[in-house]
């Protein structure tokens, strides 16, 4: 072997050679950790997006749960009649509400100091308050907005429309109009129960107003003779309810 051959092998690499290497190191070290960064948004976003709907169900109910054909999860506003104050009212009664029936969220995270991670985005910032009818992520740097209505209008300001009338499909008229009253059993909002009222025209026809969503205890009074029909209604988000009542005797 010739000495031109043994000494180039044995001089190893250049000063520059070395630094054309470490560059080309650190330009495909920058590539790697952009894509795994990038993908580690959009598990986080994804992630966070999952949990957003969770805790949209939490707070206006699922709408998919259903019981013997009608909906029956209306979540915290279904049973409180308001919207949360914050995000602790989901998982715990924010003031001896007799009302509240949750908790309404699982915190699959928690180890054993309590519920905490439900109210994180995929980032680890606290998501925007549930007070109002949208909440929002901004850990990623952007905004995820989920809003649980269109408008409070549709979570507090439905409306109950029902028409009474007796065996033979008569309205109660003039003479009889004063002797009936509807009423509904609805949360409060504060943690009890208020019963609003409303007394038919003579064409047997009442609305009343003012109905948050839920499931609510729905009378119909015939005062005379204490006669009163009892059922169960399903107010749904920006949806009106249109009851036929028929009492079962010629009354009018």
């Amino acid at each position: 072997m010739s000495r031109s051959i043994l000494n180039k092998s044995a001089r190893g690499y250049s000063l520059i050679e070395m630094v054309v290497v470490i560059l080309i190191i650190g330009i495909l070290a920058t590539v790697v950790l952009k894509s795994i960064g990038k993908a580690t948004d959009v598990s986080r976003t994804e992630e966070t997006k999952k949990e957003m709907e969770l805790l949209a169900y939490a707070i206006v109910g699922n709408p998919t749960q259903m019981n013997a054909g009608s909906r029956s999860d209306y979540g915290y506003v279904g049973d409180v009649g308001a919207l949360p104050p914050n995000w602790d009212a989901l998982v715990t009664n924010p003031g001896g509400y007799s009302t509240w029936q949750g908790p309404y969220i699982k915190d699959e995270f928690a180890s054993g100091a309590g519920d905490t991670e439900f109210k994180l985005d995929g980032w680890g910032r606290q998501y925007s308050s549930p007070s109002s009818i949208g909440f929002s992520s901004t850990g990623g740097g952007f905004t995820i907005t989920r809003n649980v209505a269109n408008s409070t209008g549709e979570l507090f300001a439905n409306s109950v429309y029902a028409v009474i009338t007796d065996l033979d499909y008569s309205p109660p008229g003039t003479a009889y109009k004063d002797s009936v009253r509807f009423l509904i059993t609805i949360p409060n909002g504060s943690g009890s129960y208020i019963t609003k009222s409303g007394t038919p025209a003579a064409d047997g026809y009442c609305r009343i107003d003012s109905i948050p969503i839920g499931n609510h205890l729905f009378q119909t009074v015939y005062f005379p003779d204490n006669d009163t029909l009892t059922r169960r209604i399903n107010v749904c988000p920006g949806e009106d309810i249109h009851l036929n009542i028929n009492y079962f005797s010629d009354v009018w």
